[in-house]
């Protein structure tokens, strides 16, 4: 008789023969830098996370520093928004101010850039409006402004999330025109246009004015487009790849995983966190064990990162447990 339960017996054999292990040093923190001073604002709908003005950046930084976690992810929250989203690629815009302030601060830190223009644009789509629309191409030269202006800052990866046909090859075209050949592009190449990212809206404040965004994020029921978007990206010159969200678009991460030679980041995205979150508030669930299931759960997939909200708390009891 096979007894499998011989290799499950105790703690230590368990840690022994673990398949999958959430690493410290693959946890990527998001951070929502708004312009202002003097700002720390939590965010209602993600308990836990706030906006930070540059001058209040490093309250938190200390902490992302302490638990050994050595990447972050930066958002940017401009005072004043327009059509074409100018603030995105201002020298002194407010990324731009954050990534200097951080490698100032924290020269070892990796800093990656997220490249779009919602989050500037006064409508709140990813590009430049045509007749009502998003034009693809008219936007793509804005994406390599951004991507480059973000380099000369200073920043590690440039990472485009906006979901544009072709957007890696303008960034990669670029940068490389700039000089900032070594500056990887981590594409957001398996974007879906998902139901969990209300709350990152709220802390990004980058909700559309009209419509939605299905005509450039990916149908949540299509995973083998997702594999086309992620070789086409490949092709044009990216580095590494996000799939967003993450928990259930796992066989996404899992087939992309197996067949790229790349690494595959998951980005447990912010509706995912809010729930947890909620429902350990109320008493229903075991934060920590959840939380620590559901990483698990995404490195076993095939995961080589992952961007979460919860990597402060995960570091914690990471080191904590030694697991």
């Amino acid at each position: 008789m096979d007894r499998m339960r011989r290799l499950r017996r105790t703690e230590n054999i368990r840690k022994m023969v673990r398949e999958s292990h959430v690493r410290i040093d693959e946890l990527i923190y998001p951070l929502f830098i708004i312009e202002g001073e003097d700002i720390c604002r939590p965010v209602e709908s993600m308990p836990g996370i706030c906006q930070y003005s540059v001058d209040r950046l490093d309250e938190e930084l200390e902490r992302i520093d302490k638990a050994g976690i050595s990447s972050v992810l930066l958002f940017g929250i401009p005072a004043c928004k327009d059509e074409t989203g100018t603030g995105a690629y201002d020298e002194n815009g407010v990324v731009q101010q954050a990534i200097r302030h951080i490698r100032a601060k924290y020269p070892d830190m990796v800093i990656i850039a997220d490249v779009c223009l919602c989050e500037y644009t006064s409508h709140g789509h990813c590009g430049i409006l045509s007749g009502g629309e998003v034009d693809n191409d008219l936007t793509l030269p804005l994406l390599a402004k951004i991507a480059v202006s973000y380099a000369g800052a200073g920043v590690d990866m440039v990472a485009p999330s906006g979901m544009m046909d072709h957007m890696v090859e303008s960034i990669r075209t670029g940068l490389d025109k700039e000089g900032f050949l070594n500056i990887p592009v981590v594409s957001y190449s398996a974007k879906f246009a998902s139901g969990y990212y209300g709350p990152f809206r709220d802390a990004a404040q980058s909700a559309p004015q009209f419509g939605d965004r299905r005509s450039y994020q990916m149908d949540p029921a299509n995973g083998r487009e997702a594999l086309r978007e992620i070789e086409q990206d490949l092709r044009e010159g990216a580095d590494m790849v996000i799939a967003k969200p993450a928990m259930a678009y796992l066989d996404v991460i899992k087939e992309s995983s197996m067949r790229f030679n790349v690494p595959v980041i998951a980005y447990n995205v912010s509706g995912e966190y809010a729930m947890v979150k909620a429902a350990a508030a109320k008493g229903w669930i075991d934060e920590k064990r959840i939380v620590m299931e559901n990483l698990t759960g995404m490195k076993r997939a095939g995961a080589k990162m992952i961007i979460t909200y919860h990597a402060l708390d995960a570091a914690g009891w990471i080191r904590e447990d030694g697991i």
